[in-house]
C-alpha cells in the first residue's frame, strides 16, 4: 500500500483584516499572507543580525580593529537592500521565468509586472537588485561594496530560510514525482507529464501525487547550513579581514545548494527543463560559482587583490 505524508493544508494568510464598507465602496480584506511575513520577519533579523556584526570591531581588520559601517550606513544599505529584493525579485521573475516562456501573457496585461501580490519573484533577480543597492548605498557613503557585501552574505540566509518555510506552507515550488517515506502529498499538484511515474507508484486513481519537499530541503540547504558555514568561517576565521571572502562563500553555497535541491524540485509548469535537463535555477546559479571563485581567490592575495600604486623613481631623494 502506497504511504506519504498528507500536506498540512495551512491557511495561506496568518490573518486576515475585514473589509471595510464605506458606503457604496468596501476596502479590504487585507489578508498578511505567510510570504509578505517571511519578508517582514526576515528583514528583522537580518537587520539586526547586521548590527550586531558591525558592532563586534575584533571581527574586521586587524589594522584598524573598526568596523567600516557605522549604524546610519546600516540602516540606510538596509533600506535600499529591501528595494533592491522586491524590485529586483520581481523584474527578475519577468524577464527570466515569463518574458522569454510567455510574452503573450505580458504583453496582453502589461500590468501584471506590477500585480507581486498574485506571486512570482526571483531570488536571482533580488540579488541582482541588491547587488544595485549595494553599489549605490556605497557610493553615496563612500563605503567599501566588497564590506556591504559581505554582511549581505551573513544575514542572507536568515531571509532564504524564512522564505522557503513560507513557499511549503503555501504549497508551491514542490519538489518531482518520488515514493521516499517522508514524501508529502500537496493539494494544488499538477503531475502533468510525470503520469508515468504517478501510475508506477501505483497511488488511487484521483489521489494528490505524492512529491519531494524541496521547499524544505532548500530552507535546510540554502538557509540553516549556509547560514552555519558563512558564520562559522566569519566567527572562527576572521574571514571579513578579507573583503570579499563572505561573499564568494555565499555565491558557491547558494549556487551549490541550488543546484543539488534543483534535481529534486519540479520545475516551473510553463518552462519545464531546459536541453540537457537542466533547470532555469541551474542555468541562473553557474555564473554565481564563476563569481564567488574570483571574490575567494581575490580575497586571498596581499592586499586583497589590489595593484600597489608605482612610485616614480625621479620623486626618490
Amino acid at each position: 500500500m502506497f504511504v506519504a505524508i498528507p500536506f498540512p493544508e495551512i491557511d495561506p494568510a496568518v490573518f486576515t483584516i475585514p473589509a471595510l464598507s464605506l458606503g457604496d465602496f468596501t476596502l479590504g480584506p487585507f489578508p498578511l499572507r505567510w510570504y509578505a511575513l517571511s519578508y517582514i520577519v526576515g528583514l528583522l533579523l537580518a537587520w539586526k543580525y547586521a548590527g550586531y556584526l558591525i558592532s563586534k570591531n575584533k571581527l574586521w581588520s586587524a589594522a584598524n580593529g573598526k568596523s567600516p559601517l557605522s549604524k546610519d550606513d546600516l540602516d540606510d544599505f538596509v533600506f535600499w537592500a529591501m528595494m533592491g529584493v522586491l524590485i529586483g525579485g520581481r523584474l527578475g521573475y519577468i524577464l527570466f521565468y515569463q518574458l522569454p516562456f510567455e510574452p503573450d501573457r505580458i504583453f496582453n496585461d502589461p500590468l501584471m509586472i506590477f500585480k507581486m501580490w498574485e506571486g512570482g519573484m526571483s531570488f536571482h533577480g533580488g540579488l541582482i537588485g541588491v547587488a544595485f543597492a549595494m553599489a549605490y548605498t556605497a557610493q553615496q557613503r563612500s563605503l567599501s561594496l566588497l564590506n556591504l557585501s559581505d554582511i549581505g552574505a551573513a544575514t542572507a540566509p536568515i531571509a532564504l530560510f524564512l522564505g522557503r518555510i513560507a513557499n511549503f506552507i503555501n504549497g508551491e515550488l514542490y519538489g518531482r514525482p518520488t515514493d521516499v517515506p517522508w514524501a508529502i502529498r500537496f493539494p494544488a499538484y499538477d503531475f502533468g507529464s510525470h503520469q508515468w511515474y504517478y501510475n508506477s507508484l501505483g497511488a488511487p486513481v484521483g489521489s494528490k501525487v505524492p512529491v519531494h519537499p524541496s521547499q524544505i530541503y532548500e530552507a535546510a540547504l540554502e538557509g540553516l547550513l549556509l547560514f552555519s558555514i558563512v558564520s562559522f568561517a566569519i566567527w572562527k576565521f576572521k574571514i571579513y579581514r578579507k573583503p570579499g571572502m563572505a561573499t564568494g562563500i555565499f555565491l558557491i553555497g547558494y549556487a551549490s545548494a541550488r543546484t543539488i535541491v534543483e534535481n529534486f524540485r519540479e520545475p516551473d509548469s510553463h518552462i519545464g527543463f531546459l536541453p540537457g535537463g537542466v533547470t532555469m535555477g541551474m542555468l541562473l546559479s553557474a555564473p554565481m560559482i564563476i563569481g564567488g571563485l574570483y571574490l575567494i581567490n581575490r580575497a586571498n592575495k596581499p592586499n586583497g587583490g589590489k595593484k600597489k600604486p608605482n612610485r616614480d623613481p625621479a620623486s626618490q631623494s
